[in-house]
């Protein structure tokens, strides 16, 4: 059983869902209920609807049922004064669980840090940290997360894509506004990961060619929009560019740089790093073979006080560590690897000599825990009474990379299309918020990519947390980044 530590209320008012008169033709599933919260000082009553959206063709047929859950506080009486938040995981194939039940959500799952979450029980807390302050929130699992599902005669993979992903988020967000009577509340949209790049997505859906929702700020947590800075396929060095500071913040927390050297100061050390890498490692790399021999001794033995990595390991890697190889080549001889998704884990590998680690001890440190909190949260708490598989993550399979018209490319890229809705909409703030140990989505990257044309520079916020890829799961970062958010939508 769970330890429920000062748990919100709630009351199940209805949990029974209506069927049409065809048994095959089921009609969405709603559970209401209410509960509160005390954030900032003050006691929030709201109500709770988790449930079934069904998503439909030109004919009127359903195609997908969208589950979600939205919590709007009491006490709002003109709509155009109370934002609402659309928040959603990536994967892509995540369902909207870790940013519910890890951040924003009015009850919190409570993690040791950087440390493995073992086995039930966990702990939850009423939230103070939850936003439902300053804005309603709808938490959405896109088809073939969570509970979400295509139906009829479709099929998940007519949803499985970068375009495909979009428009069907798109349309549950219309439907949403037009069901709740919203549409001239102030909007935001809040993604973790890969739901960063689905941002972009919308946009392109919501805010291109004829504009029929604006969109007045946005939260991108952990961001990937183009793959070109952080992918080191080969040929792409720019992706061990953007990497790079990464490895050193990395290096860093494991005490395998001489920190003395930067007074401890990481915000020093970093800024440097980045320096490094643009005027003197990019360089080495883009000459190549032709690169004198006594300068690329001097770049390497730079990239090794930067990355803790030896010199006759980054010799014989031409200086090129693929993300994989730092995992395993940091802490080889205490037989450790590092995380991925948050490299302060570290992992024990049985292997001393593999290039790659054994998988992401950085994952499965946290995946049980929020799995069983979600679904205990929404059995007893909401009353749910759905018994089919909750998919958390991988559900889905085959997924289309296509963007645009503009077909197949190797380095996705859904920047152009922020750039652009910045540029036509003057309200639109962009928040861009990183973790320092975050080797998925490397925060240079994300820097990187925001330095190309076409952003309004002074509406991109860049904040960064002493954390991973769910900063959240690190206490001080959790209450910085809560409060950078609500900034983002009441300043």
């Amino acid at each position: 059983m769970f330890r429920l530590l000062a748990a919100a209320a709630a009351v199940v008012t209805l949990a029974v869902p209506a069927l049409a008169q065809e048994a095959d033709t089921p009609e969405p599933r709603v559970w209401e209920s209410r509960g509160q919260v005390t954030v900032a000082g003050e006691r929030i009553r709201y109500a709770v609807t988790a449930g079934e959206t069904f998503l439909r063709d030109s004919d009127g047929n359903p195609t997908a049922s969208i589950f979600s859950t939205s919590y709007i506080a009491d006490g709002t009486s003109d709509p155009r004064t109370r934002p609402v938040a659309f928040v959603f995981n990536g994967g892509p194939g995540s369902a909207s669980l870790w940013l519910h039940m890890g951040v924003f959500g009015p009850q919190r799952l409570v993690l040791p840090d950087a440390g493995d979450d073992g086995a039930a029980p966990f702990d939850l807390v009423e939230n103070a940290y939850s936003i439902l302050d300053v804005a309603d929130l709808v938490f959405v699992d896109p088809v073939g997360t969570g509970w979400s599902r295509a139906l009829g005669d479709n099929e998940g993979s007519d949803f499985w894509g970068v375009d495909e992903d979009g428009e069907s988020l798109a349309q549950f967000i219309r439907i949403w506004l037009s069901e709740n009577q919203r549409w001239n509340s102030p909007k935001y949209l809040l993604g973790e990961s890969y739901g960063t790049l689905r941002i972009g997505s919308l946009l392109n859906q919501l805010e291109g060619g004829y504009t029929d929702v604006a969109i007045n700020g946005v939260a991108l947590i952990s961001t990937v929009l183009d793959f070109r800075f952080d992918d080191t396929s080969n040929g792409n060095d720019i992706g061990y560019v953007g990497l790079m500071p990464g490895y050193a913040a990395t290096a860093w927390y494991h005490g395998k740089v001489d920190r003395s050297a930067w007074n401890d100061d990481i915000e020093a050390f970093l800024a440097a790093a980045r320096e490094f890498a643009i005027e003197d490692y990019m360089p080495a790399l883009m000459r190549g073979v032709s690169l004198d021999p006594t300068r690329e001794a001097e770049v390497i033995a730079r990239l090794s006080d930067f990355t803790g990595l030896s010199e006759s390991f980054l010799d014989r890697a031409n200086m090129r560590v693929s993300l994989q190889r730092f995992m395993r080549e940091l802490r080889r001889d205490e037989g450790l690897s590092v995380g991925r998704l948050d490299s302060r884990y570290t992992g024990v590998e049985v292997d001393g000599i593999g290039d790659t680690p054994e998988t992401d001890p950085s994952f499965y440190g946290i995946d049980a825990s929020f799995t069983a909190s979600m679904l205990d949260y929404f059995t007893r708490t909401l009353g749910v009474d759905i018994t089919e598989y909750y998919s958390t993550i991988g559900g889905v399979s085959g997924w289309n990379w296509d963007v645009g018209s503009s077909g197949a490319n190797n380095y996705i890229n859904v920047a152009p299309w922020i750039a652009r809705a910045m540029r036509q909409n003057s309200d639109l703030e962009v928040l861009v918020q990183q973790g320092y140990y975050d080797l998925a989505t490397p925060f240079f990257a994300a820097e990187l990519m925001f330095n190309q044309p076409g952003f309004v520079q002074d509406r991109v916020h860049f904040r960064y947390y002493e954390a991973g890829h769910m900063m959240y799961i690190h206490q001080p970062s959790l209450e910085t980044m809560t409060d950078d958010v609500r900034a983002l939508i009441t300043d």
